[in-house]
C-alpha cells in the first residue's frame, strides 16, 4: 500500500507566487497608461486655447492656394467648435508621442537582453525623429502641391469652398500616411535583424519594391501624380538608407558574434539569470 504524503503547508505557494509577478506588471502598466492619459491632458489643456490659431495654421497651405473670394465654410452647426477641438486633442497625442513611446519602452525594457536594450533605443528614438520628419515634409512641400494642383482642376463656374472638418480628415490621413511612409528604414532594420529577410535578397527585389511603393503611393495620398511621386520617392530612398544600416549591423553581428555580444564576453545579464536558475534548483532538489 502506498503511504499517502501529507500535503506541505507551502504547497500552494507556487501558484500565489506566480501571479504575484503578473498581477504587479498588470499595476505597472495601469500606472504607465495613467501617466500617459495625464501628460496628453496636460498638453491639451495648454493648446486648446489656441485651437484655433492651431486650425488656421493647419489651413495654410490649402488658403494660400484658393481663388480669389473663396474661403473654406463649416456645414455642420457644431463644426467651429469641434473641428479645432479635435485637432487639439490629435496634436496633443502626436506631441506627446515621445514620452508615450518612453512609457512603453520603459515597459518592456526590463524582459530584454543587454544587446537588446543598445539596439532597441536608438530604433525608438530614430522612429521617432523620422515620424515628425515624414509630417513636416508633409505639410511643407506636399501640402503647397497638392492643393495648388487641386484648387486649379476645378471646373469653371465652380467655388472651391472646402468644410473645416473633412479638410481635418484628409490632412491628417496625409500626416499619418507620410509619418508611417517614413517608418520604412526602422521596418527594413527590423526585418533583416529578426531573419526574416536579408540584404542582399532585399537588392534583389528593389525593383518590386520600388513599384510597390509607387501603389501604396497610390492608395494613401489623393488621386494626383504629384502626391503619389512625393510619397513614392521619399520612401524608396528611405528603403535604400534602411538597408544600408541593415547591411552594416549585420557585418557588426558577424563580427561580434551571434549573440550581439563581444566573442569571449558575457552578458552580465545573462550570468545573473543562470546564477538565479542554479540557486533555484539547489533549493527545489526534486525537480533536478
Amino acid at each position: 500500500m502506498s503511504e499517502h504524503k501529507p500535503s506541505s503547508p507551502d504547497s500552494g505557494t507556487g501558484a500565489e507566487e506566480q501571479e504575484l509577478p503578473f498581477l504587479s506588471h498588470l499595476f505597472e502598466l495601469r500606472d504607465r497608461l495613467l501617466r500617459v492619459v495625464l501628460v496628453v491632458m496636460l498638453i491639451f489643456a495648454g493648446l486648446f486655447a489656441f485651437a484655433n490659431d492651431l486650425y488656421h495654421l493647419l489651413a495654410t497651405p490649402l488658403l494660400m492656394n484658393l481663388p480669389e473670394g473663396s474661403s473654406m465654410i463649416a456645414t455642420e452647426v457644431a463644426s467651429p467648435f469641434l473641428t479645432p477641438f479635435k485637432l487639439a486633442l490629435v496634436a496633443s497625442i502626436f506631441l506627446g508621442m515621445p514620452f508615450i513611446l518612453y512609457q512603453a519602452w520603459a515597459f518592456i525594457a526590463p524582459g530584454l537582453y543587454k544587446h537588446e536594450k543598445r539596439l532597441a533605443f536608438p530604433l525608438l528614438f530614430s522612429s521617432i525623429i523620422l515620424f515628425y520628419t515624414g509630417m513636416v515634409f508633409a505639410y511643407y512641400v506636399v501640402f503647397p502641391l497638392v492643393f495648388g494642383f487641386l484648387t486649379s482642376t476645378a471646373p469653371e463656374g465652380v467655388a472651391v469652398m472646402t468644410d473645416i472638418s473633412k479638410y481635418l480628415d484628409f490632412v491628417l490621413k496625409l500626416f499619418f500616411a507620410f509619418g508611417v511612409a517614413f517608418e520604412v528604414p526602422i521596418a527594413t532594420i527590423l526585418l533583416v535583424l529578426a531573419g526574416v529577410t536579408t540584404p542582399d535578397d532585399l537588392a534583389a527585389k528593389r525593383s518590386y519594391i520600388i513599384v510597390a511603393a509607387f501603389v501604396v503611393g497610390m492608395l494613401l495620398t489623393p488621386p494626383d501624380v504629384i502626391s503619389q511621386t512625393l510619397l513614392a520617392l521619399p520612401m524608396w530612398l528611405l528603403f535604400e538608407i534602411g538597408l544600408f544600416f541593415s547591411r552594416v549591423l549585420m557585418r557588426q553581428r558577424e563580427e561580434a558574434g551571434d549573440d550581439g555580444e563581444t566573442p569571449g564576453q558575457s552578458d552580465p545579464d545573462d550570468e545573473l539569470d543562470r546564477a538565479i536558475a542554479e540557486e533555484e534548483k539547489l533549493n527545489n532538489p526534486s525537480e533536478k
